[in-house]
Parts: structure tokens; sequence; C-alpha cells
């Protein structure tokens, strides 16, 4: 059976002020409690920041994950992070998709009353985050680049659905996007490589024959389905080295098959060809997306230019015309120069380090590729800066937050899942973080959110993980740890109502190996800190791992084994 334990101490008032601003009481639930002599330990445990050896580590900052409306209150959630912590991170109110307004304006006032309360309590502020896919005004972006509205009355013709000339390295252009399975090597000629000697051309290499044709694939993907009855123009400049035949097919997503035939079978010589398919779409094709391109039966290199995919309109009268390629990458461009400019602008007299691009990464297939949308439905705050500024919009976000902030911010780059033991996820962003300094643009550090959970994530992935950091000479920081468990055999997370006490306290042993790990393996010079994300455990009605056991203090801010587990890792 489940039962609840208080320890009431004789000194309430001198517990609370001098201790830790804790409630007075330590309340746990857990299954089969041994004695209430295995929670008094706790009360014995000073605030967390004193465990930090200033000294030793000079430049290392404890910091929390808080709301502004708990924090500007002052309640018991702000005393318990300004006796404990020195630096505070907003979890949602300085993002884009809080500040920016579906006019394009920014409000501004509560972040800067929150900067100025934070200032007068001796805590510094880290700056989340500028350059995101989440927790965007997705309306106003939209609105940025949707279609120009021209009124009166036209002819019948076709209208440009997607279309990509392949004159960038980057594989996204105005939410368009082509892909490629791993048989498919892609590269790009040199200038004057496209068709007539124009710009460049897309390459994909099949090194050999494959069992099936679909084996070695490239996905065009264009940014909203067709239906049944759509008439569509196919077109696109193609060649390769041999003689190739190669069919195509609909998918609703790329790898995603509907149907075996979209745009019929491409035949391509080693001279220059426009293919031109016209067709209608059927009721197998209704509400595909993609084309895949099957190359897999000739052992080749293909080259493609000036692809384009039409949709006829038979009866514009008031009508709409989209945006090119470039007109919505000018336009995108100059709303994250607005938004950065005014939001650092802003912030800069309280501000001075920042995530500037926060989970470029991928999860899935590929960790070491970019994040993409293509294929999901996305939420009303999701929008995908890369889909139009293509893998240099992290290069622009670092250029403008050099730009507009003060010249000695500290600039983060940050992702979640690096202390996967495979690595993939942490090389891959290392190896986009090279990518971004080629362009020109300093990257300070990097953050390891460490949304961890006993039971699966390994101390040994996490001690990888430090360690390629380490390597990259980067300031490194912790920036927002916190801690579930999954039993062995579970296929869920426990609720902190669930809980025992002997699982808090290997909670808390976990908790002491990850932050001892971070001092044992990160050089001094390079510690920014470690941010605790969630102070207390998760009110069931929470967006992030509701109901579970995830702080360090628990719902009444009674201190947790975690919390002892977390001073134990501070300390030498």
């Amino acid at each position: 059976m489940k039962c609840k334990f208080k320890l009431v101490l004789a000194v309430f008032s001198v517990f609370l002020l001098a201790s830790c601003a804790d409630n007075a009481q330590l309340d746990f639930l857990t299954q089969k409690p041994d004695s209430l002599a295995q929670l008094e330990y706790l009360n014995s445990y000073k605030v967390l920041k004193s465990y930090v050896d200033t000294i030793a580590n000079p430049n290392f900052k404890l910091g929390a994950g808080v709301s502004l409306s708990d924090f500007s209150a002052k309640n018991a959630a702000y005393r318990l992070v300004k006796s404990n912590f020195k630096e505070v991170t907003a979890g949602y109110e300085m993002k884009h998709g809080a500040v920016v307004q579906n006019d394009g304006t920014l409000a501004v006032d509560d972040v800067i009353a929150f900067l100025k309360n934070a200032k007068s309590s001796g805590l510094s502020v880290f700056g989340h985050t500028l350059c995101w896919h989440s927790n965007q005004n997705a309306t106003y972006l939209n609105s940025v680049i949707a279609p120009t509205v021209v009124t009166g009355s036209a002819p019948a013709r076709y209208d440009v659905l997607w279309s990509q000339d392949f004159e960038t390295d980057n594989n996204s252009t105005s939410g368009s996007v082509y892909s490629w399975n791993g048989n498919a090597v892609k590269s790009f000629t040199a200038a004057g490589g496209g068709k007539g000697g124009v710009g460049r051309a897309l390459t994909i290499t099949n090194a050999s024959v494959r069992t099936n044709d679909w084996d070695c694939q490239i996905f065009f993907t264009f940014p909203k389905a067709v239906h049944t009855g759509d008439k569509l123009r196919f077109t696109m400049d193609i060649k390769s080295d041999v003689n190739a035949s190669y069919p195509t097919q609909a998918h609703t997503a790329p790898g995603a098959y509907k149907f075996w035939n979209f745009f019929g079978t491409l035949s391509a010589t080693p001279t220059w060809t426009t293919y031109v398919n016209e067709m209608t779409v059927t009721s197998d094709q209704d509400g595909c997306n993609t084309i895949a391109f099957n190359l897999g039966k000739t052992a080749t290199t293909f080259y493609f230019d000036n692809a384009k995919v039409e949709i006829w309109n038979p009866n514009p009268g008031s009508y709409t015309v989209e945006k090119t390629s470039n007109e919505k990458k000018t336009l995108i461009d100059k709303a994250l120069d607005s938004w950065m400019s005014g939001m650092l602008g802003a912030t800069k007299n309280y501000v001075n380090a920042w995530d500037v691009v926060n989970e470029p990464m991928s999860d899935w297939p590929d960790p070491t590729q970019l994040k993409t949308g293509v294929g999901k439905t996305l939420a009303a705050d999701e929008f995908y800066w890369q889909y139009y500024l293509g893998k240099d919009y992290a290069v622009r976000a670092f250029e403008l937050a050099r730009k507009y902030g003060n010249p000695t911010d500290k600039l983060f780059i940050n992702d979640y899942g690096l202390e996967s033991e495979d690595q993939a996820k942490c090389k891959g962003l290392i190896a986009f973080i090279q990518y971004i300094e080629s362009k020109g643009q300093k990257v300070d550090g990097i953050g390891t959110q460490m949304h961890v959970t006993l039971g699966q994530t390994t101390i040994a992935g996490i001690r990888a993980m430090l360690t390629n950091l380490a390597a990259t000479g980067k300031l490194i920081k912790i920036s927002e740890l916190d801690m579930g468990i999954r039993p062995t055999g579970s296929t869920a997370n426990l609720k902190t109502a669930n809980v025992t006490l002997a699982q808090m306290k290997q909670m808390a042993d976990f908790y002491k190996q990850i932050v001892k790990a971070y001092f044992e393996i990160i050089p001094v010079a390079q510690r920014y800190g470690i941010t605790q994300w969630s102070t207390t455990d998760s009110p069931t009605s929470s967006s992030w791992r509701p109901g579970e056991p995830i702080g360090l203090w628990d719902a009444n801010y009674n201190r947790k084994p975690a919390y002892a587990g977390f001073a134990d890792g501070l300390q030498k």
C-alpha cells in the first residue's frame, strides 16, 4: 500500500531561511519506506550552489529552468531558484512563438521585466532560443511567404507547383525537398556543368546494378499533395554517363510508396535532353506529393537539372501567384533578421549567452543529417527555417547573433539525444558545427540537453558524449538536465505516485554519476555549467513529461533523494 510520511522540523523558520528555501516538511510518496531516518539526511544538505567550488570553477554556472509567471510572482518556486542557483533559463517565454506577434512586431515587456527581476535577484540569464523549428509563430512566418493574390481574370495555364534548379548544396528550397537513400551517392557538377553549360546540376551515382530498381532511389517532394483529376506537367533536363532508363513511383512522402507509376519512365543518354510528361492524377496517385526515381538497374552517374512540376489551372479568375524560391528565401531571411535584431537589441544589456540554434539534427533515419519536417503534419507552431535558407540557416543565425548581440556574448548550439551509445547524433552535431565555422562563423559552446531516463540512458553513453564534446575545445553546457525512470521490462516511464523510495535513491545515484562525469571529463576552461530543467516533479497537466518524478524537489518543494545525488556530484 502507499504510505505518506512527513518529517516535521522543530525549527521551521530557521530551516526555511538558512538551508534551502524549501518547505519545512519532507513529503514523499513511496511504497515500502524503511524508516523516517532514511529521509532525515536530506536536511543536512546546504543549498545546491554552495557545493560549487567557485575557486576551481570560476566560470561555472549552476542554472535552473523557470517559467516567467512563477518567477515574476516571486512565489515559492522563485525563492527556491534564487536560493539554490546562479543562472536561470526561461523555458518558453523568450522564444519566437512567445514574442513575435502575428503582424511581425515583438512583445518584449514581460521579457524585460523578467530580466530586470533576475538581475536584481543576483541571477544571470541564459537566452533560449533564437533559431528553432518549434515554438515559432508559424502563422506570421507562413503569411510572409504566402502566394500573391492577383485580382481579375486570366487565360487557363499551368501554375508552378514545385521547381528546383540545384544551384546550391542545400537539398531544400521553399518547402520542397530532394533526398536519396543510402545507395544513391549525391554530388553536384562544377559551375558550367548544368544543361547548356549554365550553372550546376545534381548528380546521383549508383555504384552497381541492384537487385531491385528501387534499391537506389532519389525523391522530389513538392509542397502540397495532388489529387484525383489534377492535370500535371513534369519537366526536367536529364543525362547519364551511359544510356539508362528509370521509372518513377508515386509516394506520399520519401519512402512512403503508394503507386508504381507517377510520371512514366525516363530515358537518359550522355547528351542532355529535356524530359516532359503530362498526366492526369488517378485515384491510385491521389494524396501523393513525392516522385521517386528508381535508379538501381544501371550502374552509372545520373544528372538532373531544372526540374519542375506544374499543375493545370483551367480558370484562374482572381488567382494566386506562388512566390519563387529566391523570393521566399529573401523574405524569410528578412524575418529572421527582424526577429533576432529586435530580440537581441532588447535584451543585450541583461543576456550574455544564447542558444542560437536549437535542435538542428535529425532523429531518424540519419541523426548525422539536419532535421526536416518533410513527410509529417506540422504542428501549428512548427516552422523549418532550413526549408527556405537551406543548410546555411545556422550560419546566418550565428552571423546575426554576432551582429546584434554583445561582442563578448557566448553563442551556443543545443541539441538532445547526444548521449546515445552509438554517438551518431553527437558526431553529426560536431560535424555541423565544423561546417558552420567553415563558413566564417564562430560557435562558442555546445549545449547537451540531457533529458535522461534511468533504465534507458547509460552512463557509458554520457561519458562517451562528454569525451567527444570536450575534444572540440568548446564551452560545454548540460543545458536541460532532468531525469525520468523506466524499470527493466517496462514500456513506459513511471509516474511520480508509483516511484518507490529505493527507486528514488537509484535516481539520486545516477544524478551523482552524471554530474561527477561532467567535472571529471570536461576541462575547467570549458565548463560553462549545468542547468536543471525541472526543479520540481512535473504536474500531470504539464506538456513536458507529465506526471513524472523529474525534479530535485517534489511538487511541495520538499527535497528528494535526487537533490542529495546532485549535491554529491557537485562536491569533489
